[in-house]
């Protein structure tokens, strides 16, 4: 039901006061909903709701905490937006049933599965699409020494065999996920970026580009992430040339305009 002819952009909401970047800490229902507001009138079209910091570091929340949090604020959006399209970043099967239950319409899996192995049977049952996302260890650890071969084909090759299991399982709308930051220095973050074309080219699905106020522009410039809204726009600008198809950011305004312009720059 929604084209990625353009991109689109997602707009972040998360609902804990555990984000990494202090703009979009919330846990009260009327900041969820200011920020659903904010967010649909400056154009996104996917709002992503997730209530588990995955920030290096961060302190794991159970599922029964995650629907406390989530299933309230699904139905306070779709009451006053009932157009809305929800996405909900969930790594735990039973959260992602109960949440399309209340009428989420997207699943993202920071894990692809890797953290519940029974996400992606139930995605599949559940038929809505599927966001998996690679990511080398777990957010706790992730960030401590992160190794590869070859960043680009090992996570082409995670997402390759993701992609199988999850049409095995029934899953039609699959979309993949890079993992900017999430087990990866700044280095391997930049090689993703710089080859970010070969995800849609080799796996054939839409892509989603998540760089948003991350530590790959503001480690590398020196700043903190409530400065690095100019470096999010550049990279998100990068992303576009290399044909991403969503982008998944905290400030929907600028991302909106990023894809105005490259649409036009494209004809």
């Amino acid at each position: 039901m929604l084209s990625l002819a353009t991109p689109a952009v997602m707009g972040i909401i998360n609902v804990t006061t555990d984000s990494f970047y202090e703009g979009n800490r919330m846990h009260e229902l009327h900041q969820v909903m200011e920020k659903a507001k904010q967010h649909l009138e400056e154009g996104a079209a996917i709002l992503d709701l997730g209530a588990q910091s995955t920030r290096p570091g961060a302190e794991m929340v159970g599922p029964e905490e995650e629907m406390h949090r989530l299933i309230p604020a699904i139905h306070a959006i779709l009451n006053k937006y009932p157009a809305a399209i929800i996405s909900v970043d969930t790594w735990y099967a039973a959260v992602a049933e109960k949440a399309v239950h209340a009428g989420a319409a997207i699943i993202n899996d920071v894990s692809a599965g890797d953290m519940d192995a029974a996400m992606i049977p139930v995605v599949g049952t559940l038929q809505v699409p599927y966001i998996a996302m690679h990511m080398q260890g777990k957010p706790a650890t992730m960030q401590q020494n992160p190794q590869y071969e070859d960043v680009v084909a090992d996570v082409l090759d995670y997402l390759k065999e993701k992609l199988a299991a999850c049409r095995a399982a029934g899953i039609k709308d699959f979309i993949a996920d890079p993992g900017f930051g999430f087990g990866k220095t700044i280095d391997h973050n930049y090689a993703l970026l710089k080859n970010l074309r070969l995800f849609y080219d080799i796996l054939g699905v839409p892509v989603l580009t998540g760089i948003s106020r991350k530590s790959m522009i503001y480690k590398l410039l020196n700043i903190t992430p409530a400065e690095a809204l100019n470096g999010t726009t550049v990279l998100n600008t990068i992303a576009l040339q290399q044909g991403t198809h969503i982008l998944r950011v905290h400030d929907v305004k600028a991302a909106v305009e990023a894809v105005r312009i490259m649409e036009k720059m494209n004809g």
